[in-house]
């Protein structure tokens, strides 16, 4: 166990899994109080907070839809029940598709655009009531796609592109009240969704590695190292910027 987030009190969304379990279990490592929020699978949250106490650490379970205002207020005020205040925001929950243009649907753009654009900004609003006269730290988790847009992900680039857009307004809006707002670009990054999606031992994961200078695919710690350092006081100075971890893809 570390100490860079002693004391602290992060609220990871979308944590049940992948790279957000990988978060929520980093940032418990380092000595914070975490809230494990989920959508649907409560059992994937509660082996994530089994790990996190038997490793020592402090974590509940909480679940919410982030793009619903009523389910985000909840869980705010289920972490200061049981925590007492919020400090560290990881606006981590989020949902992918990969379609041609022909099979656009407005159904599929509000529903990235609602939980990859509007929860993370319902979740940005509600936290303004938790967090304290020092401020905290708001991380939203992107990707490189926001920047370096694959063919077939119209809808999902656009949403990542929003929300370093979200990221910017509010690290200028929030800065006066010490709180430091940045976005985490991931790459390609082998997780329970991009097994799901067939993303991993396709050809498309052959060319994310052939396109990353380190030579393979992510790893959710590769991506939660980062979120730590940017949750720490390490990060003080660093606000309204775009950290892209990809291991160099280009």
């Amino acid at each position: 166990m570390g100490n860079k987030l002693q004391g602290k009190v992060a609220v990871v969304t979308g944590a049940s899994k992948g790279i957000g379990a990988g978060i929520a279990m980093a940032l418990a490592a380092e000595g914070a109080q975490v809230v494990v929020n989920y959508a649907s699978s409560r059992a994937g949250a509660d082996k994530v907070v089994s790990e996190i106490t038997a490793a020592g650490g402090k974590a509940v379970a909480v679940g919410g839809d982030v793009s619903k205002s009523a389910d985000v207020k909840s869980l705010m005020e289920a972490t200061k029940k049981t925590f007492g205040k919020v400090d560290v925001v990881v606006n981590n929950a989020g949902v992918f598709n990969f379609f041609p243009l022909e099979s656009f649907t407005e159904d599929e753009f509000h529903r990235q655009f609602n939980i990859n654009v509007l929860g993370p900004t319902l979740v940005a609003r509600e936290a303004l009531n938790y967090f304290g006269d020092n401020g905290g730290s708001i991380i939203n988790v992107s990707s490189v796609v926001a920047y370096n847009s694959p063919a077939n992900s119209v809808v999902y680039s656009a949403t990542k592109a929003a929300l370093d857009t979200v990221t910017r307004v509010l690290s200028a809006e929030l800065g006066p009240r010490k709180i430091r707002v940045n976005s985490l670009n991931p790459g390609g990054v082998e997780t329970e969704g991009t097994h799901t999606a067939g993303i991993i031992g396709s050809d498309f994961e052959k060319d994310i590695v052939r396109r990353t200078s380190l030579g393979r695919i992510g790893q959710p710690d590769d991506i939660a190292k980062v979120a730590v350092f940017l949750a720490s006081d390490d990060a003080a100075w660093i606000t309204g910027e775009r950290i892209t971890a990809s291991g160099g893809y280009v």
